[in-house]
């Protein structure tokens, strides 16, 4: 696989509306924000959590510093399913 070969993918964001540092979690999505084609964000208050969803066409590295980044803050949990695409 080459490392520069973009996927396409979903990459699923769950805050915790209680520690989640909201600030930092966009400041992050925008620095990426090239390669964020799509973003669909929902309160969801009966479980106390907010949901952010991101459809990526990026790297794999890429995907994975972003998803890392995302995942060492504290309140916010991270899953990511990527896919070979047609250019």
């Amino acid at each position: 696989m080459d490392p520069v070969e973009k996927r396409l993918g979903v990459v699923a964001v769950l805050l915790d509306r209680g520690s989640a540092p909201i600030d930092q979690v966009n400041g992050l999505i925008s620095s990426f924000g090239d390669g964020v084609i799509g973003r669909l964000g929902l309160p969801y208050p009966d479980r106390g959590v907010a949901i952010i969803t991101l459809v990526v066409d990026m790297p794999v590295d890429r995907v994975s510093a972003l998803t890392g980044k995302l995942g060492n803050l504290p309140g916010v949990q991270v899953k990511s399913i990527m896919t070979r695409a047609p250019e």
